[in-house]
């Protein structure tokens, strides 16, 4: 039994003739009344009555008509949704990030996302760098955004793209006496009580700061530790100390708090957007595809280096 048996069954409880059935299906009178005898012959019952005044189902033929619609109905379903899973129109993606990448670009590229993929299930996990990287390379991820690129054992096998810069700068409370200033220098920093991220979480932003401030610095082995910029900033607003962060910090102003260019000048290392080279998923690609649109000139990136990872054979023609 196949597909066409059942569409013909349909066209002719429909017509309820075999001349008007056939003309419907764009077939033959004598082939359709032999592939309907063959379908009964097949099922072992009656499906239609032969009458002069038109074809009708049996019972039989009633109970075979309502599986019949209902498995066409899924057949085509099941054919719309093969095409919509192979164009990353449903599926699921597993994104871990960084909270500072909630500051930009992340929100710009999730509002697009979600626009157009609604039925693509987004399972999105605030996470330190040292963790998402971990997960990523452990298949528990799909897509990570760190700061740095991934390391450890497994990370050669990821693509990543550099999708943020970013540089130190200070956060204080509008009441501190740092307020006001454009800029705040090592010197002053190295005689105040700071706030940082956790070095065990974001190794390569407590370097950064070590190269800065000195490995032995009094003010970083006593700072405040705080869990995400967010935090950094609404403690720098509580009177804490000063925060040291990221400069994406600057794109979310908080009421009560000041921030200063911290100089000399020191950059942070670059939000990396980081995949498994050897994922190939729809959904995957088509949330690259939302990045390259909303981030050009990540998105050049992102194709230079997907070339470079692709073998010979692969790797897009220019």
């Amino acid at each position: 039994m196949e597909a066409r048996h059942l569409r013909y069954a349909l066209a002719l409880a429909e017509h309820e003739h075999f001349g008007r059935a056939a003309a419907a299906l764009g077939i033959a009178q004598p082939p359709l009344s032999k592939q309907i005898a063959d379908l009964e012959r097949e099922v072992g019952a009656r499906l239609f009555e032969r009458t002069r005044q038109g074809v009708f189902p049996t019972a039989a033929g009633e109970a075979f008509l309502a599986r019949a619609r209902r498995a066409l109905d899924e057949m085509a379903a099941a054919v719309s949704d093969a095409g919509r899973a192979a164009r990353g129109e449903t599926g699921r993606l597993r994104l871990g990030f960084i909270a500072s990448a909630l500051l930009d670009p992340l929100p710009g590229v999730l509002h697009r996302f979600g626009r157009e993929r609604p039925d693509v299930r987004l399972e999105l996990h605030e996470m330190a760098s040292s963790r998402s990287s971990a997960a990523l390379i452990a298949g528990e991820l799909d897509v990570a955004i760190t700061l740095g690129p991934p390391r450890g054992a497994g990370a050669e096998h990821l693509v990543s793209v550099p999708i943020g810069h970013d540089h130190v700068v200070a956060v204080v409370s509008t009441a501190h006496p740092l307020a006001g200033r454009p800029e705040v220098s090592v010197a002053q920093l190295r005689r105040q009580r700071l706030i940082v991220a956790a070095g065990e979480d974001e190794p390569a932003v407590r370097a950064g700061l070590h190269a800065l401030l000195g490995r032995d610095a009094p003010a970083l082995a006593g700072a405040t530790v705080a869990r995400d910029v967010h935090t950094i900033v609404g403690l720098a607003a509580s009177g804490v100390g000063v925060g040291l962060g990221p400069s994406r910090m600057l794109a979310a102003p908080r009421p009560g708090t000041w921030f200063c260019e911290v100089v000399p000048r020191t950059p942070l290392p670059d939000l990396v957007l980081s995949f498994a080279a050897r994922d190939t998923s729809p959904v995957l690609t088509a949330f690259l595809d939302t990045i390259r649109r909303n981030c050009p000139t990540v998105g050049a990136a992102l194709d230079h280096r997907l070339r470079a990872a692709a073998p010979p054979s692969e790797a897009p023609s220019e």
